[in-house]
Parts: structure tokens; sequence; C-alpha cells
């Protein structure tokens, strides 16, 4: 047996990248504030992206060359990687920065997860071998009910703000989930005729970049970065480099299942940090019910019959 496929490895590993990718909702929220960026504020956000993704995606790409792994692109590869940057990256973190700005992490966290209920809808119209089955219709159905658990209590006697739901907050964050679903299922398209981890590392890269050109063009401006916010910057950038790269390791080794299934803690972890290092609150009857919904929900998803 190998050491990637060992249950307490794969356990571990799975659940170290789900902590990982939780912690980017109270790391961005907190970038913010250190860097002084409003919530509308649009272009200093798509810099302060950019550099993240820049630095990522450069970071996976020395991991892929110690790896031994090649960095040539054939020309046909070249244009669909910067196809999968510009959507898988650019666009969905546009819609995800800009969210997280008018949004709170806790509702944040919750609301991602749909990611998870899209992609299983949209593989059944373009995987033939990936159709919906009662179990998988059950545990979408539990996940979108948690998603809009997160909204209803202004509706139930809660103050207005507890119910409200913005486009520019609530509504991009799922807005940037279903575009990440469906830039995913063509990333997985292309990763079966290159290795996944400089594929990753070039989208990032790719994309990062046009996050910054349309941040200068913009004419965003960031404070000048001193320690703090210049070590939670290498440090976002090494979550994501960290994440993708154990991630697809745990997935070269294993069933998609087999792994996929741990995928229920990256709202749980990124709920109970953001209330943890923001001072949000997680204690509410409709965080806690969409949360459980949400996880159960995706649970159901991605486990084997």
């Amino acid at each position: 047996m190998s050491f990637f496929t060992r249950p307490r490895t794969v356990f571990f590993l799975a659940g170290l990248c789900c902590l990982l990718w939780g912690s980017a909702y109270p790391a961005i929220k907190q970038g913010y504030a250190l860097l002084e960026i409003g919530r509308n504020d649009i272009a200093a956000q798509m810099l302060f992206a950019g550099y993240r993704f820049v630095g990522a995606g450069l970071l996976l790409m020395v991991f892929a060359k110690l790896s031994g792994k090649s960095l040539a692109l054939h020309r046909a590869q070249t244009g669909q990687i910067a196809l999968l940057g510009v959507l898988q990256t650019t666009l969905q973190y546009i819609f995800f920065y800009i969210g997280l700005a008018h949004t709170t992490g806790v509702k944040a966290s919750i609301l991602n997860a749909s990611g998870v209920f899209f992609s299983v809808l949209l593989a059944h119209f373009v995987y033939h071998n990936d159709t919906l089955t009662w179990r998988k219709l059950l545990g979408c159905a539990l996940g979108f009910a948690g998603v809009l658990a997160v909204n209803i209590g202004g509706l139930l006697g809660g103050a207005a703000t507890d119910g409200e739901f913005t486009l520019l907050g609530e509504g991009f964050i799922v807005l940037a989930a279903l575009v990440l679903s469906s830039a995913s299922l063509y990333g997985k398209r292309l990763s079966q005729g290159m290795d996944s981890v400089v594929m990753t590392g070039y989208q990032l890269g790719i994309g990062g970049v046009v996050l910054v050109l349309i941040g200068w063009i913009a004419g965003g401006h960031i404070a000048s970065f001193t320690l703090a916010p210049s070590l939670l910057l290498v440090y976002m950038a090494l979550l994501s480099a960290v994440a993708f790269a154990l991630w697809g390791v745990l997935l070269k080794y294993n069933r998609v299942s087999t792994v996929a299934v741990y995928s229920f803690l990256i709202p749980v972890f990124g709920a109970c940090l953001s209330a943890l290092f923001l001072g949000e609150s997680l204690l509410e009857w409709k965080y806690l019910v969409a949360l459980l919904l949400v996880s159960v929900g995706i649970w159901w998803v991605t486990q084997e019959k």
C-alpha cells in the first residue's frame, strides 16, 4: 500500500487542504483591513487577489520543476490553459473578492460550498458516465436548502439585515461558485493531456497576471506592504499552492470519491475560522442549520453507493 493511499494519510492531508482553503476567508477579510482596502475599492481588491495568485502559480511551477515535471507546453495547450486561467482564476475571483468584501466570512464559507452542487448538476449534462442519481439529487437539495437557510433569518422575525441578500455580496459569492464549477469541468478535460500540477500552476499564474492588469488599468493602489500584510500575502499564496499540490497528489493515488468526500470540511473550517479570527457570529440557528445541511449534502453527493 502506498503512503498516500493509507486511510490515515488521506484523512490528515485532505483535512489539511480543507483547513488551508477554509482559512482563506478570514485571511482575505483581514488583508482588506490591514491594507485599508474599502469594500467598494474594486481595483485594489483585484490587485490584492492578483498578487496572491501570481505568487501561488510561481510556487506551484517551482514545485513541479523540482519534482522533475516538464513545464513545456504545446501551442494548443497554451491557449487552452490561458482560457482556463481567465475563467477559473480571473473571473471566479473577481466575483469572489468583491463578494467577500460585501458579506461576512461565515456566510461566504457556506454559500461558496454551492459550487459542489453546481458541479454535480453540470456533470450530468457533460459526462455520460456521471449521471444524476437519487442520492445526488437529495444531496443537492440539502445543500441548496442550506444556502437558502443562510438568508432567511430576517424573514422569521430576526433583524432586517439578518436575512439580507445583496447581489454584490452573497450574489457574487454564489456566482463565483458557479464559475468555478463550470471552469473545473473544462480543467478536468485539459488535465487528461497534461500534469495537473503544471496545469494549475500555469492557470493560477496567468489568471493572477490578468487580475493585476485589471487592477492597474482601473487605477488600483495598495498602501505599502508592511510586515503583517506581507506575511499574510505570502501565507495566502502558500496555502493555495500547498493545498492544490497535496490535493492533486491524493487524487493521483486514490479514487476521486475517496478524496472529494472531505470537501465538506471546507465550509466548516471557513465558518469556524471566520468566527474565531474576525469575531463574526456563528452560533445562530440559521448558520448552524445551513452548515449542517451543506455539509451533509456534500457528503451525500461525493460518497460511493
